[in-house]
């Protein structure tokens, strides 16, 4: 089996392809600090596809020739992690001076791009020359949807294959697909939260959050609703915190400017202190959506995480991201900035999920024959190798 690095990973590593964050059990040292544990999905999914022996870290933050010389050496490939790298903040430190020296492929295994609210994405020389570089080491270079291939395409980089996200292939099902039961079973329903957003890239913020609150209510008063957050300080605090840190939580979610007196109201902060999900673990996410009915709203990996393990799930789509992750696997979502209200007896509908089967199975396909052209031993099964899965 292959010796592999990784770039960007995002966790620890343990029991050979499980990922949580570093440190996960000192809650004290990190509960303050912001991280996407979505990230971490990528990571664990990407390792879940690949067979392999042994795993690093390519650094990208130094250039050391005699370090990566030996790396040239000692491994088979480098795979970037999937995420949101083309866009015009991104900082590759010394990825290429550090690529350059490479001589093994660097596999893009699933990124993306985001487009701004207005204006022309301008994407900086170096992230040109990292996604290059990256095309040049390999047969084909993944992306998550149209819109990123799109970008590479004006950059001149012509070997791109739509692969989506490892996280919707992580249980390795080629045969997966949702089966919707009558909505008068569903009892468990976790909504995912993204409080914070930026409004280079949502384009009306009180829009956004009115639309999120009424979900979270709605949601609420018909089922037995868990709140599922992948980072942000105060609901860590509000779900892992001692009664002090819980306290101080729900005084700065009340300071904050997004709250305005609105969004936190009775029902909602009842909701955040009592039905707060959070956990610096994968499996512990995993583990939780096996046991819903139904996931939907704005996180991107949580809503994808549930998908994976057979859970229907439902987008609300605010950003370049989130649109093309819908299209690509076609999941039923809904535009946050359509104008439209939300009623959930409209999208529970079998035929819009089995448009999202019919994709999944396609997008399987696509990623398969990713790892495979570019020489990667990966765990993904053909078609027809399983039983198909089915949601009672």
């Amino acid at each position: 089996m292959a010796r592999i690095l990784v770039i960007s990973p995002s966790g620890e590593v343990y029991d050979h392809d499980n990922v949580r964050w570093y440190d996960y059990a000192n809650l004290a040292a990190h509960i303050d600090h912001y991280h996407n544990i979505g990230d971490a999905f990528v990571f664990d999914s990407s390792l879940k596809l690949l067979n392999f022996e042994k795993l690093d870290e390519l650094p990208i933050d130094r250039v050391d020739p005699a370090a990566i010389d030996r790396l040239n050496a000692e491994y088979d490939y480098v795979f970037l992690r999937g995420s949101n790298y083309v866009h015009a903040e991104m900082d590759w430190a010394q990825a290429p001076d550090v690529l350059r020296r490479l001589r093994i492929p660097v596999i893009a295994f699933g990124i993306g791009a985001q487009a701004p609210v207005s204006g022309k994405l301008e994407l900086s020389e170096a992230t040109k020359t990292v996604l290059r570089l990256i095309a040049d080491s390999t047969a084909s270079l993944g992306v998550r949807g149209a819109y990123s291939a799109e970008v590479l395409n004006d950059l001149g980089i012509r070997n791109v294959r739509i692969i989506g996200c490892p996280t919707a292939f992580r249980n390795n099902d080629p045969n997966l697909a949702i089966r919707l039961p009558p909505l008068d079973r569903v009892r468990k329903v976790g909504v995912t939260l993204r409080r914070e957003v930026s409004k280079t890239y949502a384009q009306d913020i009180k829009r956004y959050l009115t639309f999120h609150r009424d979900l979270v209510k709605a949601m609420a008063d018909r089922f037995e609703v868990t709140l599922m957050s992948q980072g942000e300080a105060e609901e860590k605090k509000l779900a892992l915190g001692t009664p002090e840190q819980k306290a101080a939580a729900m005084a700065a979610l009340r300071d904050n400017a997004w709250a305005d007196n609105w969004y936190l109201d009775e029902q909602v902060a009842g909701l955040y202190q009592g039905r707060m999900f959070y956990s610096d673990v994968v499996a512990e996410y995993e583990r939780l959506v096996r046991g819903l009915d139904l996931v939907l709203g704005y996180r991107l990996h949580g809503n994808l995480m549930a998908l994976a393990n057979g859970t229907p799930a439902i987008y609300f789509t605010y950003d370049s991201r989130t649109v093309e992750f819908a299209d690509t696997f076609r999941i039923p979502s809904v535009d946050v900035f359509s104008g439209q209200d939300f009623r959930l007896e409209e999208y529970w509908d079998q035929s819009r999920f089995d448009r999202f089967n019919a994709a999944y199975a396609q997008v399987y396909g696509q990623m398969r024959d990713f790892l495979v052209e570019n020489g990667v031993d990966n765990k993904m099964m053909p078609p027809a190798t399983q039983p198909q899965r089915k949601v009672a």
